[in-house]
């Protein structure tokens, strides 16, 4: 029978262990702690019944009659026998220097801790209730109080009797007492505040008085209650019925934080504690004391005392640990880093990192090694050889330090190996991105050579060769392997490190690879490698010689001069349609040379153009005519010479041919007379569109006669507007004044003494002469004109008009 109850004891605890498990997903509010040292010796041979506290001392009641002194750890400090029954409760004063305490058997018993002041009563019945004034140490206030039936107060008088008074009765037990102030607060079946009356409510009613603030019913008992802040802690008794047996037992005892509301209340959280025999405890047995300096809260039951305190940072962040939220670990600790003291923020982190690791989100467990390393060189050393271990190196090196910290060179080698051996694009993505002096650059190549001789035509490695090459100022084989691998960066990779020394040799090698970028940038470093160096080179492969030479044309028409005969060719037989254009810029070219080709090739226009530049315009009509048949442009050949010749050997060719004869009516009206052709026409020959030929040259001389007639309007009145103009000019006054000069004699023109007759020819051009300075006018012209302008062929008052201008 015993086995069977010991197996049934044993499956609730499981089950309560279980439901406080599920329950544990919401993180708790208080943490608990068990008071052990003396506790733990008093209560293997005793039970606690009672206990209060100080913020200096515990006092700790017991069930045979003890009371013992402890100290914050437990440890027993004093001891006293008070009664062989049990103490049902201990009071302290505010100093901690008077301890009052009553028992089961009657007794209260108010004694000094450091003095020898006592006094004892005993009661015909069990005192369950005792409170000593807080400030019980003055003479003034030597008073407490005790609770049962009837609320009585006991005072001391002034002969050191004790005398007693009821304060309340007739509302059944008084369930607990507490003193503050002056004030009395004790509990029966409610709870309630104490309030000032108002002055004008006074009359007769006390200045105080009770009101309910809250009031709620509860599906458990209540042990005890404590204030935390606005809120209730409540130590509760539950029982519990078991889904097998069908029997009613005694459960875990519950401290729960509540939120106190009007008519209801709300739960904060609930804690199920695990206490020493709490199988056979009742109701009674468990009390709730706390500390007010402190915010910690102990409960007491008979074999065990337990001690909850509010959590702290730390304790948030060993539940976010140990629910495995190690990146909410990680924020708490780094904003509240000044107030935690048992977790750092490294160690945090690196638990993160392992977790990470174990749960195989490697790239995730990498990318936060940023963070939580920080510059931390041996530590990143130390977590890359655990990527090592379990092979995920590649995980890790996107996100190595590359300076401040630099790691150990070994470090990158052995990541650039371990990409080498199985991902060539990821390790020459490494080889780009990472600077050369992370690593031996030398010991690396060697690897690299060491897998192209596996494979000797690979791309991706070869391009990284070259850029270790590059790295290593090897810039010579980095060129050769750019240039076998016809890679875009050649240009850039000469340019930056200036290897034209190196290209002098490879020109044709890098006109194949990029005729237009390689031809740039020659030109643009002609000082470095001169014209005569690169159509050498080229001599072999005409056809990229003509590409040079005529970019180099194209920029200067003189720089290249003495390839221009060259040239010839070459556009005759690479770019026959840039022949014309370069015959035409050059002045430099030898005109028979060109003439020669061009008639081998029977390149008529180019032909044309050159017998037209040597001066035999008239062998290049005929050629037009003849070869090209194309009489528009025979006219614009005559048109661009100019020449009545040209235009006689046009009208003789195009007489006998129609077609030809509508296109000169066309478009020779306005540089020969069409009488001339017209007289010519034979009688009876059909004209292609005769009607509108003749048409046109009917409106084109119209459109000369109106055209004259427009200029003649316009010159009239321009040079009447200029008489005019010319008139009211010479029609103006003109100041003498001493300032002026014989323009002959370069005296001034009046005399000293203005009172003397004096006689001064003034012209219409402002020059100025004494009369007798003037030559005699003579018989055959008797008008007299400026010597002055005459000279210079100039009409008179054409220098006032200049001046006007």
């Amino acid at each position: 029978m015993a086995e069977a109850e010991e197996q049934e004891t044993e499956s609730l605890e499981e089950s309560t262990d279980e439901s406080e498990e599920e329950e544990s997903e919401e993180e708790p509010k208080l943490k608990y702690e068990r008071l052990s040292n003396g506790v733990t010796e008093i209560l293997q041979k005793d039970a606690a019944s009672c206990m209060t506290v100080h913020d200096k001392f515990l006092a700790l009641g017991t069930h045979y009659g003890k009371v013992y002194l402890l100290d914050v750890q437990g440890n027993i400090t004093q001891k006293f026998d008070v009664s062989p029954v049990k103490i049902n409760q201990i009071s302290l004063d505010e100093s901690g220097e008077h301890m009052g305490m009553c028992s089961e058997d009657g007794k209260v018993q108010v004694f000094g801790l450091y003095s020898g002041e006592e006094f004892h009563e005993t009661f015909d019945c069990p005192i369950k209730i005792i409170a000593v004034h807080p400030h019980f140490v003055r003479s003034s206030c030597k008073q407490f109080v005790t609770g049962g039936k009837k609320l009585l107060l006991f005072e001391r008088s002034w002969m050191s009797r004790w005398k007693s008074s009821v304060l309340h009765e007739g509302e059944g037990n008084i369930r607990s007492v507490k003193w503050k102030g002056h004030l009395i607060a004790w509990a029966n079946n409610m709870i309630c505040s104490v309030k000032e009356r108002h002055a004008s409510e006074m009359r007769d009613l006390p200045s105080r008085y009770v009101e309910i603030v809250s009031q709620f019913e509860t599906e458990f008992y209540i042990s005890g209650l404590a204030p935390l802040c606005d809120q209730l802690v409540v130590l509760s008794y539950v029982k519990e019925v078991s889904e097998k047996t069908e029997r009613e037992y005694c459960a875990r005892p519950r401290l729960d934080i509540i939120q106190p509301l009007s008519e209801t209340c709300e739960e904060i959280s609930s804690d199920a504690l695990t206490v020493r025999g709490f199988q056979e405890n009742e109701c009674r047995d468990y009390h709730l004391e706390y500390s007010e300096g402190e915010p910690l809260f102990y409960i007491v039951s008979p074999r065990d005392v337990v001690v909850a305190k509010e959590r702290d940072q730390d304790d948030h962040i060993d539940w976010l640990l140990e629910k495995k939220k190690y990146e909410e670990a990680l924020m708490a600790a780094e904003i509240s880093q000044k107030n935690i003291k048992r977790h750092k923020i490294l160690d945090i982190g690196l638990a993160y990192i392992n977790h990470l690791v174990e749960k195989g989100e490697y790239d995730i467990a990498a990318r936060k090694c940023q963070k939580i390393l920080g510059k931390n060189a041996a530590l990143w050393e130390y977590e890359v050889y655990k990527f090592k271990e379990i092979g995920q190196l590649k995980a890790i090196s996107p996100y190595l330090p590359r300076g401040d910290p630099v790691l150990k060179p070994l470090i990158y080698e052995m990541i650039l190996h371990e990409f080498l051996e199985s991902d060539y694009e990821g390790f020459a993505t490494l080889i780009r991105e990472w600077p050369g002096d992370l690593y031996n650059n030398s010991v690396i190549v060697q690897a690299v050579r060491d897998h192209l001789k596996k494979d000797s035509q690979n791309r991706t490695l070869l391009k990284t060769l070259a850029d270790l090459y590059t790295y290593d100022k090897n810039y010579g084989n980095a060129l050769e392997i750019y240039l076998t691998l016809r890679h875009k960066d050649v240009f850039q990779l000469i340019h930056k490190h200036n290897l034209f020394s190196s290209i002098k040799d490879k020109i044709v090698l890098l006109m194949d690879f990029d005729s237009e970028k390689a031809v740039d940038m020659l030109l643009d470093n002609e000082d470095k490698i001169s014209i005569k160096k690169v159509v050498e080179e080229l001599e072999d492969r005409p056809e990229l010689q003509h590409v040079y030479l005529h970019k180099l044309f194209k920029r200067d028409h003189h720089k290249g001069q003495r390839y221009h005969e060259k040239q010839i060719s070459l556009y005759a037989e690479y770019d026959r349609p840039n022949l014309l254009p370069f015959l035409r810029d050059s002045t430099h070219c030898p005109l028979e040379k060109a003439l020669e080709i061009c008639q081998q090739r029977n390149f008529v226009e180019e032909t044309v153009y050159l017998l037209s530049r040597m001066g035999n315009s008239r062998s290049a009509l005929k050629m037009i005519m003849e070869e090209l048949h194309d009489v528009d442009k025979a006219i614009e050949f005559a048109k661009e010479q100019d020449d009545g010749e040209l235009w006689e050997d046009l009208i003789l060719y195009s007489i006998d041919k129609p077609p030809f004869i509508t296109g000169l009516l066309n478009n020779i009206g306005t540089h020969v007379d069409p009488i001339l052709l017209i007289h010519r026409i034979k009688e009876g020959m059909e004209i292609p569109n005769l009607r509108d030929s003749l048409v046109k040259i009917l409106q084109d001389y119209n459109l000369q006669i109106l055209l004259r007639e427009g200029c003649k309007k316009i010159l009239v009145a321009d040079s009447l507007s200029l008489l005019k103009r010319m008139h009211r000019t010479q029609m103006k006054g003109v100041l003498v004044d001493e300032e002026n000069i014989c323009e002959s004699c370069l005296s001034p023109v009046l005399p000293a003494d203005a009172a003397k007759p004096f006689s001064v020819v003034v012209f219409h051009c402002r020059h100025m002469f004494h009369k007798e300075c003037l030559p005699v006018p003579s018989m055959s012209s008797p008008a007299q004109f400026c010597g002055i302008c005459s000279a210079k062929h100039r009409g008179p008052g054409s220098a006032i008009l200049e001046m006007k201008k």
